[in-house]
């Protein structure tokens, strides 16, 4: 008889502490519906509409649910906090009652909802018909007077802590261990590619080889499309990526080429610092403590947000002095296949081409 009063009691305690948290939440939820727009888009960088937009297409096209305990608004507000700032200490005015455990699940269910399939190919998408590269080329045109760029590329590396395997592929040149990562974006700063698989070790133009947009940029230019990427001089100079030509003579088209090739490739930089000041879980700082492939995950909903943000027009957040853009690995590696040879060689051919168009 003790017996059944005591799991009776346990029992209404138990239903009495999640009614207490439900109630706990609800408040929460009020105090940010209350929070004024511009707190709000400092602490989540997103406004209210924008966010309420992701949690609806979260729900409608991922297995993201929230509970009783914890709805899926405040799993994604959660998220944003450590997505925005990259410290669980600093998750603002929602999760205080989460242990740092449970708000990890929550940053983890968030992140891999993020890196739905539906979501990528909506928000992460390279242009994939003439009208949509025409397009791009017409504003890279006008922005910078270079013909058939569509994109400007450059990878980035993101701090992860020491991974437990495979160290030695993940510890770059700059004596950190990294993501070396991929991106290509456009005149507006959109980021149409994103590459994450590889370690800090890796070299800019392994990752371009290894990729699965070279090849598509090559079937392009052999389908008589003349279009190409801008990439720093570590790229290896092909029809459809252009490289600047260093050491210009003074006056000459080829410098005129590559002064206004440094001008558009600024595309790509301001992008990482505009990626990395919004979403500062990325800065040199801020290191992951997550699994590679984890970190990866977050990498890439980090660029989906990036997106949704560029999409709605929100403000830029303050810009921070240090330097944002973490990679300068320029010197080219060399290869002599003779495959890549005559590659280089009809490389050349197309930037002579280019250069007379100017």
């Amino acid at each position: 008889m003790h017996t059944l009063r005591f799991l009776r009691a346990a029992h209404n305690e138990s239903v009495w502490l999640r009614r207490k948290k439900r109630n706990i939440y609800r408040k929460k939820m009020e105090s940010v519906e209350n929070m004024p727009e511009l707190l709000f888009t400092a602490n989540f960088r997103l406004n209210k509409n924008i966010f309420r937009q992701l949690c609806n297409d979260l729900r409608v096209h991922t297995s993201l649910r929230g509970s009783k305990e914890i709805p899926l608004a405040i799993k994604v507000l959660t998220a944003l906090s450590f997505l925005a700032t990259g410290s669980y200490q600093r998750i603002v005015g929602v999760s205080q009652q989460l242990t740092q455990r449970t708000t990890s699940r929550c940053i983890r269910q968030v992140v891999d909802a993020l890196n739905h399939p539906t979501l990528m190919t909506k928000w992460i998408k390279f242009p994939q018909s003439i009208q949509e590269r025409s397009s791009i080329k017409e504003q890279f045109q006008r922005k910078y007077h270079l013909p058939g760029v569509i994109g400007c590329i450059d990878c980035t590396h993101i701090a992860i802590v020491k991974p437990a395997e495979e160290e030695h592929t993940f510890y770059n040149r700059k004596g950190y261990h990294s993501l070396n990562v991929q991106m290509v974006c456009d005149h507006n700063l959109k980021i149409i590619n994103v590459n994450a698989k590889f370690g800090g070790a890796t070299h800019d133009s392994h990752i371009w080889s290894s990729s699965l947009l070279e090849p598509y940029m090559r079937r392009l230019h052999e389908s008589g499309e003349h279009v190409w990427l801008l990439g720093d001089s570590g790229y290896p100079q092909r029809p459809w990526l252009m490289t600047p030509i260093l050491n210009a003579p003074q006056g000459s088209r080829e410098e005129v080429y590559t002064t206004r090739h440094v001008q558009a490739r600024t595309c790509i930089e301001r992008c990482f610092g505009l990626l990395k000041t919004r979403w500062r879980c990325l800065l040199r700082d801020r290191v992951l403590h997550y699994h590679p492939t984890v970190a990866s995950k977050i990498i890439l909903a980090c660029c989906v947000l990036h997106n949704i943000s560029l999409h709605a027009n929100l403000p830029s957040p303050i810009v921070i002095p240090a330097a944002v853009h973490d990679n300068d690995d320029s010197s080219t590696q060399i290869s002599n296949t003779t495959q890549d040879q005559n590659e280089l060689i009809r490389g050349r051919a197309m930037l002579n081409y280019l250069i007379s168009r100017l």
